[in-house]
C-alpha cells in the first residue's frame, strides 16, 4: 500500500500490521517489573523515537513467550501529527531486524485493536520427521512419531461451535468466561509437515497449543477421538494431553468489520504456507 506523508492530526487514532519472531521474546506484553524483552517494549521504543515522547500499543491478541506474529494489529493515538510513511518506514529504522511494521492507516475513534476483532487465526506447523531439523530451528515444532492426519480432524470436528474450553485452557488464564466459538480447525499434511489452522472469535490463554497437544496424541494413536471429544465435554485441563511447544506457533490473520477497510493480510512465506 502506498503511504501518505502528509501530517495527520494530534490525536489520530492508527491501526498497524505487526510481524515479529517470538522466539527473541518474552511475549508481547510489556513486563516493565521484570528485565526481559518484549515485542510491546521494542515498538513502543521505536513508535517513542518518531513521536518524541511516549507511545502506548493495544493488540489484537497477547502472544506468549516463543509464539510468532505474522498479522499481529495494534491501535495507537497519533500524539504529535506524524505520517502514517514516517509510522511505517521511520519506526522500522529504529526496530530491531525480526520485527516489522508492514503498514499503519488512519482508523475511526471507535476502532480497537483487541475490542473490534471478529476473529483471530492461528497456525501451529509441525515438522513430523525421524530428526530434528536445524535451518528451522524456533520456527517450527518437532515431532518424530508418525501422525494420522484422518483422526486429527475427526477430533478437530468436535471443536467446532460454541463450547466450554476449561480442558484447554491454562491455569493462570484470566478471561472471565472460558466459553469460545470455533469456526474452523483444520489439520493437513504438507510433505514432512504437519498443519494446524484454527479460527475462532477469540482463545484463552495456551488454548491453541493445548488443542495441539491433544490432537497429537490422537494423531500418534496413543488416544482416540472419543478420548479428545470426552476430554473436552468434561472441562478438566488434567485430562488433556501436555501442551505443545510455544515455536510453531504463528497468529496469521485478525478479522475486522469490512466498515474499518484495513488492507487484507497476505498469505505469507511459503513457511506459513505449509508448503516446505
Amino acid at each position: 500500500m502506498r503511504l501518505s506523508d502528509s501530517p495527520l492530526s494530534p490525536g489520530a487514532r492508527i491501526a498497524a500490521r505487526i510481524e515479529y519472531h517470538g522466539g527473541h521474546y518474552h511475549g508481547w506484553q510489556a513486563q516493565p517489573h521484570l528485565s526481559v524483552p518484549t515485542v510491546q517494549e521494542a515498538l513502543e521504543a521505536s513508535l517513542q523515537e518518531i513521536a518524541g515522547e511516549s507511545v502506548r500499543t493495544t493488540c489484537a491478541g497477547r502472544t506468549d513467550t516463543g509464539v510468532h506474529g505474522f498479522a499481529q494489529v495494534v491501535h495507537f493515538d497519533d500524539p504529535v501529527g506524524r505520517s502514517l510513511k514516517a509510522w511505517v518506514m521511520g519506526t522500522n529504522r529504529h526496530l530491531p531486524a525480526d520485527i516489522r511494521v508492514h503498514w499503519a492507516q488512519e482508523v475511526d475513534k471507535a476502532f480497537h485493536a483487541r475490542f473490534s476483532a471478529t476473529a483471530r487465526r492461528y497456525r501451529y506447523i509441525i515438522c513430523n520427521t525421524p530428526i530434528r531439523p536445524a535451518l528451522l530451528h524456533d520456527l517450527v515444532t518437532w515431532y518424530r512419531h508418525a501422525l494420522d492426519i484422518q483422526l486429527m480432524n475427526d477430533a478437530a470436528e468436535t471443536l467446532l461451535g460454541e463450547h466450554d474450553f476449561s480442558a484447554f485452557r491454562a491455569a493462570s488464564c484470566q478471561a472471565s468466561s472460558p466459553n469460545r466459538c470455533v469456526t474452523a480447525c483444520v489439520v493437513s499434511r504438507q510433505s514432512d509437515y504437519v498443519v494446524v489452522d484454527i479460527t475462532a472469535n477469540a482463545f484463552l490463554h495456551h488454548m491453541v497449543r493445548n488443542i495441539v497437544g491433544s490432537l497429537l496424541a490422537v494423531g500418534s494413536r496413543s488416544s482416540s477421538v472419543e478420548w479428545f471429544e470426552m476430554v473436552l465435554q468434561g472441562r478438566d485441563r488434567t485430562q488433556a494431553a501436555d501442551t505443545a511447544p510455544a515455536e510453531g506457533l504463528y497468529l496469521i490473520d485478525v478479522t475486522y468489520p469490512e466498515a474499518f477497510d484495513l488492507p487484507k493480510t497476505p498469505h505469507g512465506p511459503t513457511l506459513l504456507r505449509g508448503q516446505l
